[in-house]
């Protein structure tokens, strides 16, 4: 399992508000927008936003980064060598597969492997 891009976690109340300010800071453009949930999510620069209420958004705030790996496959092996806690998955989830793992030391992270 290799690490290809880790995008920082924004808690916003709704994308359209966030999204402008976000898009002239780092010249791009959105790259991935979807609904989860109750929850909606997009991408652009190194940034993932994370837009609801507080109380859809609740589930999510531990998670404080996201990596995106080539393949969850290794995940298993990198927790049995270094310790940690899957919290949740590997799940089917709109762009792909995603797990969340608590690393020793309390860091949250979300990992997701890109196949959509």
């Amino acid at each position: 399992m290799k690490a290809l891009v880790t995008l920082a976690r924004l808690y916003v109340t709704d994308l359209d508000e966030a999204l402008p300010a976000l898009r002239e800071l780092t010249g791009q453009d959105v790259r991935t927008r979807f609904s989860y949930g109750e929850v909606e999510l997009a991408s652009i620069g190194g940034f993932l936003l994370v837009a609801g209420s507080e109380q859809a958004l609740a589930p999510f705030r531990d998670v404080q980064s996201t990596v995106l790996v080539d393949t969850l496959d290794g995940l298993q092996a990198l927790l049995a060598e270094h310790g940690g806690e899957l919290l949740d998955g590997p799940n089917e989830v709109p762009t792909g597969r995603n797990a969340t793992v608590r690393h020793p030391g309390g860091v949250v992270l979300e990992y997701v492997e890109h196949t959509a």
